[in-house]
């Protein structure tokens, strides 16, 4: 069965729409429908910004979203941060290919860490997709997998000795059950979020998803990035994929990149800031 064929069986959609709303002031002696005319201008292009849609990795959960997502919601942005199954590749891009195609307008399609690996896949042949938007975050060729590109450089510490690994009961690739992994609660913070405060990366680590371990080795199809613009945020002390590896993905893509010096893989926790500024450069750029 090729990629796109895996793709074709959509799971259920989850439909957003946004609408905003400006409160018209009236002056006296006649002047509403002047002023009313003028304030449908703004209301138009505030509802012509385009969705920013946020996909989330394994180890993590779409909360990890919430200080960017506050940012954008602010400027008028409407945002969908959807949870990624984190079962298989095919899967989980079939799942957010389906949120996709029930947004309405142009998006700006953002992934942090395997959560690019699917936003790679899902944007293919949608033309709504107007940037993508990688945050620490893979960026595969075809036939890439996640283990492979680990393997890019030197610098990521995921494994055996940081993972534990369960098998869960159900219908695995084989029949058999699921291997599911998370990163030891020990090593979590020197992992994944080494510049965020203890208190939140114990939290982080306590609540992270399983991710399936079958996603490691599944290649990649054809990318988005060769038709979509896209944006690279490079972290610069990132110990799960690692630097090195997030450089030659940024430059392979032909991305707009930034590199955040000191940040762990967990940027998105630790400088929404800079993380939402991307975004919004991004949004402003690609229309």
């Amino acid at each position: 069965m090729s990629f796109s064929d895996r793709l074709s069986v959509a799971p259920r959609v989850r439909r957003v729409l946004v609408a905003f709303v400006l409160a018209l002031a009236v002056a006296a002696f006649g002047a509403g429908a002047g002023a009313g005319a003028a304030a449908a201008r703004p209301a138009h292009a505030a509802a012509a910004k385009p969705t920013v849609v946020l996909v989330h990795g394994a180890f993590a959960d779409a909360s990890g979203w919430s200080g960017v997502i506050g940012r954008l919601q602010r400027r008028g942005y409407p945002v969908v941060a959807p949870a990624n199954p984190l079962r298989d590749v095919y899967g989980d891009a079939a799942y957010l290919k389906a949120v996709l195609a029930a947004i309405k307008g142009p998006i700006v399609l953002v992934g942090h860490s395997y959560g690019g690996f699917v936003i790679t896949n899902a944007a293919v042949g949608n033309a709504n997709v107007k940037a993508l938007v990688y945050v620490a975050a893979y960026a595969p060729r075809e036939g890439d997998t996640v283990a492979k590109l680990n393997a890019l450089a030197p610098g990521s510490l995921i494994g055996p000795a940081t993972l534990d690994f369960l098998t869960v009961p159900g219908p695995g690739p084989d029949g058999a059950g699921v291997q599911e992994a998370v990163i030891k609660p020990s090593a979590f913070r020197e992992v994944f979020a080494a510049d965020v405060d203890p208190r939140t990366a114990a939290i982080m680590a306590a609540s992270q998803r399983p991710d399936a371990a079958v996603t490691l080795g599944q290649p990649s199809g054809p990318p988005a990035w060769k038709a979509i613009p896209s944006w690279y945020l490079v972290a610069g002390r990132d110990k799960a994929i690692g630097t090195g590896a997030e450089r030659i993905m940024a430059r392979w893509t032909g991305a707009r990149t930034r590199e955040v010096a000191n940040a762990s893989h967990a940027v998105l926790v630790s400088r929404p800031d800079v993380v939402t500024d991307l975004i919004l450069d991004a949004a402003r750029r690609a229309r």
